[in-house]
């Protein structure tokens, strides 16, 4: 026993020093650091394991104490003046009342919670947030949307690519449910309130009742205005619950409202009779402006649309114009013997693709010195000119110089000898890692004009260029796309993409506006190098027009 009770504050100080690096920041805006939190659940579980024990062991002792008294017991209440005529039997009774039950009480009393407990209150402050908590519901959501994707898809884990299914219970599905109706989205508060309630008719127990969930549900159908739904799903509560008296306020207010739309609709059934003809003739335009170019959608819905791989196609032209090749940059010293392969992923803008551009080795390297600062992705505010945190840009990343280690000044020196631009001015190796469907809506690398003092801090002019390593693959999901374009680049591990944000005479390209999808599955790592103007002079010629 006195083992187990040293035992827990010795894994209480091993965790602590193994968990001191744990940040308690934006957890699901990064799968990489989300890692750490598995083994801090493991080693928990590992110290829960060794409470349990020290309890088994403790219950085992008092049980045997029990079982030894109660033969004696029995045995003694048969003839009690017989058996405490015996000197011995009256002796030890004297000692087990005065001394040995007072030991057991001393026993029951102690507590074997003190060392898991304190370590538990440890590991808590890098426990993950409410923020995080409901971050990872929105990612959620929004993986829904994009990918439209059914709430029992998700709910059973079948996800495309998925190696890891996990079940979702009616808990879950409540509790997503309950975060959107906290978002005021009674959308997405239907579909997971109806896929709790489904799981809960299904037989599945659960500590969440079908009232509450109907109560939910009816509420948010009500807000869609499908009163006569509503209304159904309230009844049904009712009958599970005939006092509820919120539902039975709601029933006859639903009645109500529902027969004043009849009385309605029967003053307007004349309107409703008018001639077929005349509304397939309005209907036509509609169908013709359905047909209307990919450029003409939303860009919201280009962007989902590209990401699911849907939208525009190259022409079969266009894309024979595409190529393969190897590559060694004008026949630089560094690859004329050993050429890298390169290919075209887009016309215009031009977008190539290195591959086998980057190790295996040197891609841990790379993470192995971002991981440690990974910090929450930023982006530029175009009013105050200042880097701050956005809800489009769920990521974190860090920052790598290249004097901090070989490999950085390699990768550096790489891209320089492949493009030819100049890497003094350009920023430093800028590394992210997409969380729970982590994305990056559509957005432009260089600075508008309406955004005059965008760079003006570094001194190197707007970025002419975009270096993108990609040092994992995704199982679904993740894609760089261009919205106004309709191109999409797929993560591939070892690769690298490279466009030009700027023409030849300065002015933006605005046709390479892009965007990271969300990862549906998988875990995503990158790496980007951005290429400023300064130093570019004597390497990429100006253009005198515009577009150049």
């Amino acid at each position: 026993m006195l083992f187990f009770r040293k035992l827990l504050p010795c894994w209480c100080l091993l965790l602590l020093s193994c968990r001191t690096t744990l940040s308690a920041h934006d957890f699901f805006t990064s799968i990489g650091q989300m890692t750490d939190l598995l083994l801090t659940e493991k080693d928990l579980v590992t110290a829960l394991k060794d409470y349990i024990k020290a309890e088994e062991s403790k219950l085992e002792r008092i049980k045997k104490w029990a079982e030894k008294l109660e033969a004696l017991t029995i045995a003694a209440a048969q003839d009690p003046e017989g058996f405490l005529g015996h000197p011995v039997n009256a002796f030890k009774l004297m000692k087990r009342l005065n001394t040995e039950w007072g030991d057991l009480e001393s026993l029951v009393l102690s507590d074997t919670t003190d060392g898991f407990i304190s370590n538990l209150t440890i590991q808590r402050q890098y426990f993950p947030t409410d923020d995080d908590q409901t971050g990872a519901a929105k990612a959620l959501l929004r993986l829904q949307d994009t990918y439209k994707l059914d709430s029992n898809t998700i709910a059973t884990g079948n996800l495309p690519g998925a190696t890891h299914k996990t079940l979702m219970t009616a808990e879950d599905c409540y509790e997503l449910g309950k975060i959107a109706y906290t978002d005021v989205d009674y959308y997405h508060t239907e579909l997971w309130m109806a896929q709790a309630l489904k799981q809960l008719d299904g037989g599945e127990e659960s500590t969440v009742d079908a009232v509450t969930v109907l109560d939910y549900l009816s509420y948010a159908i009500y807000q869609q205005g499908e009163m006569e739904r509503a209304l159904e799903y309230t009844k049904r509560l009712l009958e599970l619950d005939p006092e509820h008296q919120r539902a039975k306020g709601n029933v006859k207010y639903f009645e109500f409202q529902l027969e004043k739309q009849r009385n309605a609709s029967k003053d307007d059934a004349n309107k409703q009779k008018e001639p077929e003809k005349k509304e397939t003739a309005e209907k036509k335009p509609k169908e013709k402006k359905d047909k209307k170019a990919f450029s003409l959608i939303p860009e919201r819905k280009k962007y989902e649309m590209l990401c699911r791989g849907e939208g525009i196609k190259m022409t079969p032209r266009r894309e024979s114009r595409l190529f393969c090749r190897y590559y060694d940059n004008n026949h630089n010293p560094f690859y004329v013997v050993g050429p890298v392969k390169q290919q075209d992923e887009w016309d215009r803008p031009y977008i190539v693709r290195f591959l086998d551009i980057i190790s295996a080795k040197e891609i841990e390297k790379v993470k192995q010195l971002a991981k440690p600062r990974l910090r929450r992705a930023t982006v530029h505010d175009p009013k105050t000119g200042k880097l701050t945190t956005a809800q489009y840009r769920i990521s974190k990343s860090a920052w790598l110089t290249a004097y901090e280690d070989p490999v950085v000044q390699t990768i550096n020196q790489r891209i320089e000898d492949l493009t030819g631009l100049e890497m003094d001015t350009a920023e430093e190796l800028q590394v992210a890692n997409y969380g729970v469907g982590g994305q990056y809506e559509p957005h432009f690398d260089f600075g508008r004009k309406d955004e005059p003092d965008a760079f003006k801090e570094l001194g190197t002019g707007n970025r002419i260029a975009t270096w993108l390593f990609y040092m994992s693959d995704v199982s679904a999901g993740g894609a760089t796309v261009f919205p106004d374009v309709g191109a999409s680049v797929r993560p591939q591990k070892g690769t690298a993409v490279f466009w030009y944000n700027l023409f030849p005479s300065g002015e933006g390209d605005y046709s390479t506006r892009h965007a990271a999808c969300p990862v549906l599955v998988g875990n995503k790592w990158v790496s980007n190098k951005w290429i400023h103007e300064r130093g570019q002079e004597w390497r990429r010629p100006c253009g005198l027009n515009e577009t150049d």
